[in-house]
């Protein structure tokens, strides 16, 4: 009776149950479970050792990594215990609930991560030869591509942590990043020291006011960025300004879903675009030749990345 008690008081905690119907769906890490629940770290540690000494989840070593599943799946009762049938039946019941569909989808997203991580899921041990490609890498296509165009002058308008900026610095002749938030501009520029990439210029500004001059640039880029834009419409229009005429708008961004959790979590003020809204948005700024297309998409992936270019016009 006292071992039924320990565990039931265990359960009584939302976030050791929310961290047990992500396991039931996929074995994960410390670090990834941290991203997929938004917990702390240490966190997220304490919780795995009170279920792991309780017996409900286990640990497993592969290619030097510490994983985390359930000790038996929901349903199994491989422990004769009766808690998996409850628990299977509770996860069932609370699949539409919000904070569940946030964790899902940040699962999918930690998966999307990992499978295009060749050094974290491929192991000396990996059973399906298929999946190894030694070498394969999305960053050796994205630079080998740039070795086919011209050195161009690139802004990165809303870069973030730096990631694609250093991309581009690659095949660019300079780049200019922009950012409104200063202190992940510092983890830019600390991460482009640490990447030994010079030909980066980091401004701070608004993605609708941007610092920069008319027609400075021949590409603007704006990459999973419009969506935190005060306003949306402008910040093409502020693209569209600092491009030179015959230069090329390129926006990166999520096709309009229903994830409410984006506002709070990640600060996302629209919940993506239609794409024939983010065509218009381009038309607008008076950019012509707009393509609208589908960059990235997976089979209940809640998040789909469209991917929208304009050609700014010579003036006659």
């Amino acid at each position: 009776m006292k071992q039924a008690a320990a565990v039931y008081r265990l359960l009584g905690d939302e976030a050791r149950l929310r961290l047990l119907r992500v396991l039931s769906r996929q074995r994960l890490n410390v670090t990834e479970l941290t991203g997929v629940l938004g917990l702390a770290q240490s966190g997220v540690s304490r919780h795995l050792g009170l279920l792991k000494d309780a017996g409900l989840v286990a640990e497993e070593k592969d290619a030097g990594f510490s994983y985390y599943r359930l000790a038996a799946p929901p349903g199994g009762g491989e422990d004769g215990r009766g808690v998996w049938p409850m628990l299977a039946t509770l996860f069932d019941e609370g699949a539409g609930d919000p904070l569940v569909r946030a964790d899902e989808a940040r699962l999918q997203e930690v998966l999307r991560l990992r499978r295009e991580n060749f050094d974290a899921h491929a192991g000396p041990d990996t059973r399906d030869a298929r999946q190894l490609v030694p070498g394969r890498s999305w960053a050796a296509w994205s630079r080998a591509l740039g070795l086919l165009i011209p050195k161009l002058s690139v802004a990165d308008l809303g870069c973030g942590e730096g990631y694609l900026t250093i991309e581009a610095a690659r095949w660019a002749s300079h780049v200019v990043a922009v950012d409104r938030s200063a202190a992940v501009l510092a983890r830019a520029r600390a991460l482009a020291r640490r990447r030994r990439v010079s030909n980066v210029r980091w401004k701070r500004g608004e993605l609708d006011r941007l610092p920069l001059p008319d027609a400075h640039v021949d590409v603007a880029l704006r990459s999973q960025a419009l969506h935190h834009a005060h306003d949306p419409a402008r910040a093409v229009v502020e693209a569209a300004r600092v491009t030179l005429p015959g230069g090329r708008v390129v926006v990166l961004d999520l096709r309009s879903h229903g994830e409410e959790w984006v506002r709070a979590k990640l600060g996302d003020r629209r919940l993506g675009f239609e794409d024939g809204e983010l065509k218009r948005l381009l038309a607008a700024a008076g950019l012509s030749q707009v393509i609208v297309s589908v960059g990235a998409r997976r089979t209940g992936d809640p998040f789909a990345v469209l991917i929208a270019s304009g050609i700014k016009p010579v003036s006659s």
